[in-house]
């Protein structure tokens, strides 16, 4: 009897020694802001590769949900680790031409095209088999059309909860200039909600517009990285 006692105290003070070396220092902080999608890179403005003229240029994204899966060499940036709540993101986008007047008729052209102005909603998804992702939670639409040319943040009115194991997508229901392309393929790489005619330009709706809403992500873009990230507030965690 005496020799479990003495096992069973060795193994009490083993477990105390590796919470106390585990449990973070007093004075540190439990919880805190999180960019997902941003890593080290963060979101910027696109610009046209050198040589490519704007009208040629296709930086452009529509009708679709993104889904990035590998910014700077860092494979699903925008996956939840720890649960929190998403309280903004941030969108990076390009400036269609430095003409006013050229502008212009781009954003004619584009809203005629597909359905209306410039505008994108940040879009939780949660994972299933075979590359299939469901909308889990969406927040609002945002009119994107005053701020071409800029990187912008949006904060959520009200925050959305997130789970580990879910990620963040955009979705942009018309048109959105958020792709840099012509990156390494070996660092850049996202997903569409598509699973067919990956090569055409969306003109179809395949935006992921409705809570409890399935697609399939087939069409995968190496090299371009779609502008965004989502800024979760993490639940603190007691030691």
């Amino acid at each position: 009897m005496a020799a479990v006692a003495v096992a069973v105290l060795l193994a009490m003070a083993a477990a105390t020694t590796w919470a106390v070396t585990r449990a973070p220092k007093p004075g540190s902080l439990l919880g805190g802001p999180v960019q997902l999608g941003g890593t080290s890179v963060p979101v910027r403005t696109p610009v046209c590769p050198a040589g490519v003229k704007p009208q040629n240029c296709i930086f452009v994204m529509t009708r679709v949900t993104a889904l990035q899966t590998l910014t700077n060499g860092n494979g699903n940036p925008t996956a939840v680790k720890q649960s929190g709540q998403l309280v903004g993101f941030t969108l990076g986008l390009a400036q269609l031409s430095s003409n006013s007047t050229t502008a212009a008729n781009f954003v004619r052209t584009l809203n005629a095209k597909y359905g209306g102005a410039a505008e994108a909603q940040i879009t939780v998804l949660r994972p299933g088999k075979n590359n299939r992702w469901t909308v889990a939670a969406q927040g609002p639409v945002v009119q994107l059309q005053r701020y071409l040319g800029y990187v912008v943040q949006f904060p959520l009115s009200t925050p959305i909860p997130v789970r580990a194991g879910e990620a963040i997508g955009l979705t942009v229901p018309t048109w959105a200039p958020i792709l840099s392309y012509n990156l390494s393929s070996k660092l850049y790489s996202y997903r569409q909600s598509r699973s067919s005619n990956c090569k055409s330009v969306g003109a179809q709706q395949n935006a992921q517009i409705r809570v409890g809403a399935s697609a399939t992500y087939s069409c995968t873009y190496p090299g371009t990285r779609a502008e965004y990230s989502g800024t979760e507030l993490t639940t603190p965690v007691a030691p």
